[in-house]
């Protein structure tokens, strides 16, 4: 499988639009349609790692150098689904607005999952 390939194959795996992964990673639905269909083949890695951020997968993996960390499907949870769903309804102004927000609630650490090394010390803290 091509690395276009793998990146389509994620993304419709994750029912995610190239427009949606386009906007998710900084750059257009054209330029991910180009990705997919090696048009382009010398994607920056930059680029590459953010693309693989967003589809839940290893940079390797994408790149053919470590098959054994292939994503395994993962349904969308009922929050996720409904959460895609309202993003679609919106208007591209509001698709982005909907980002900018979710960017600003990771970044500013307060509604972030806690690492798993950070669980795991606070239940042997806990203990």
């Amino acid at each position: 499988m091509t690395i276009g390939q793998k990146i389509k194959t994620q993304r419709e795996a994750l029912s995610m639009t190239q427009e949606e992964l386009g906007k998710l990673c900084g750059t257009t639905k054209q330029t991910i349609f180009k990705y997919e269909t090696g048009v382009i083949t010398n994607i920056p890695m930059d680029r590459l790692c953010v693309i693989a951020e967003k589809l839940r997968v290893s940079p390797c993996w994408i790149l053919g150098w470590d098959e054994a960390s292939a994503p395994e499907p993962q349904p969308l949870t009922s929050s996720e689904a409904s959460l895609l769903s309202d993003f679609r309804q919106l208007s591209g102004d509001g698709q982005e607005k909907l980002l900018d927000y979710a960017s600003d609630l990771v970044a500013s650490g307060r509604y972030k999952k806690a690492a798993r090394s950070d669980r795991s010390n606070s239940v042997a803290k806990d203990a």
